[in-house]
């Protein structure tokens, strides 16, 4: 008996043969190993992108608790950059003394990019409520400032003279340009 078979069939059979040792040595050489490689790949992408996802809605979270904390205390943050001026400061409270002197500011303390004014002030007043007032002005005034104690009173007729020492609080502007530059 003769087997007939074409040479076609033959090579077409030949050429098969060939592709599915290529498809096998492909895939158990490249692509098994590639892909074992990828789904550890891909495990790390998520714990990465659970990371990141954690860390993002904490910035959100942060961003959204100092845009807040920035709009309730805006005053705040004005006041310690607003520098002080002796003559504005006179202006601004001189309803609530019949005389009011104030002495040179003079820093007493540099600490960390604030700046600590003592600032020595007399005035006259004609009851111990107007000073409470003033005390009451200073909290919504343009600088944050704090009285010493203690506050001297001193009966003169119908005025009583006050002498007091407070601190104004700001930024050193300077400095922190300085730094800046330096960087």
């Amino acid at each position: 008996m003769k087997i007939n078979i074409s040479r076609q069939y033959i090579y077409l059979m030949g050429v098969s043969i060939l592709l599915f040792v290529f498809v096998l040595l492909f895939s158990f050489l490249v692509l098994i190993p590639e892909g074992k490689e990828y789904r550890e790949n891909r495990g790390e992408l998520k714990l990465k992108s659970n990371d990141l996802r954690k860390y993002q809605n904490l910035s959100d979270e942060m961003e959204a608790k100092l845009k807040e904390l920035q709009k309730k205390h805006r005053h705040v943050i004005v006041a310690f950059d607003t520098q002080f001026t002796p003559s504005r400061f006179k202006e601004q409270h001189k309803n609530n003394f019949s005389s009011l002197d104030i002495s040179k500011a003079e820093i007493i303390e540099d600490t960390e990019g604030f700046v600590t004014y003592e600032v020595n002030t007399t005035s006259k007043i004609s009851s111990p409520k107007s000073f409470y007032d003033f005390l009451d002005a200073i909290n919504k005034s343009d600088w944050i400032i704090g009285v010493n104690f203690p506050i001297d009173f001193k009966r003169d007729g119908e005025l009583i003279n006050s002498s007091f020492t407070m601190k104004v609080y700001c930024n050193a502007k300077d400095k922190n340009a300085t730094k800046k530059e330096e960087k």
